[in-house]
């Protein structure tokens, strides 16, 4: 699926410079994880992650 410029910069964004986000991925578990999984219907970073990479953005990228 083709995303836009902007989509794929903030997927970005939220992906590997979001300190929230990721130590939240990370952990898979506390306080940062569920700030995450309340978030991610807020933040335009958190819904272009599960955009492009089609998982919600507590959640970590699978890798096949």
């Amino acid at each position: 699926m083709e995303h836009g410029k902007i989509t794929e910069y903030m997927a970005k964004l939220c992906k590997d410079n979001c300190p929230v986000c990721v130590k939240g991925r990370e952990n898979g578990k506390g306080i940062l994880y569920n700030i995450v999984k309340l978030e991610e219907n807020i933040c335009p970073a958190c819904r272009a992650y599960e955009k492009v990479y089609g998982v919600k953005a507590h959640e970590k990228i699978k890798v096949d």
